[in-house]
């Protein structure tokens, strides 16, 4: 059981786990999830960590099939600009791999900003925390346990 998993039974919120075979070679972690899970990709979000400088770090959640907008995101934290923080960093201080990173059970909160298209829809998946392994659960909840907002980040 992952940190993520765990973070959503501690909370008792309404939540699904689905897994599949990932494979190695996949270009987009997101795409293959959405793929393999069945779901239409506008469900299916990644996690990003940006360094909003000052040792600040921000996870921005948004669709695979999208592209975070730094500038976005640093208005959004209230910064004046952010830049992918480094895959070391990310892993140290999130405790997941790149390309399974959760926004849930982080091992240190950093400010979480989920896009602003995630708030319409009934559920979105997430990573649970490995590759291979997605989260479903409703936006507002997420928001909720991560302590994050909506706002438009994607582009």
């Amino acid at each position: 059981m992952t940190p993520a998993i765990k973070a959503a039974k501690k909370a008792k919120i309404d939540f699904t786990v689905r897994e599949y075979e990932h494979d190695p070679a996949a270009e987009s972690y997101g795409v293959e999830a959405a793929e393999k899970l069945g779901v239409a990709p506008v469900r299916v979000f990644k996690t990003l960590v940006a360094d909003c400088g000052g040792n600040r770090l921000a996870v921005a959640v948004v669709p695979v099939m999208q592209r975070l907008d730094l500038k976005l995101l640093a208005k959004a934290v209230g910064v004046k600009k952010a830049a992918m923080a480094e895959v070391k960093t990310v892993e140290r201080v999130t405790g997941y791999v790149v390309g399974g990173v959760s926004p849930l059970g982080q091992k240190k909160r950093l400010d979480t900003v989920i896009d602003a298209s995630a708030e319409d829809l009934e559920t979105v998946f997430v990573s649970a925390g490995r590759r291979g392994l997605d989260i479903e659960l409703s936006p507002q909840d997420l928001a909720r346990l991560t302590r994050g907002g909506f706002a438009p980040v994607a582009r």
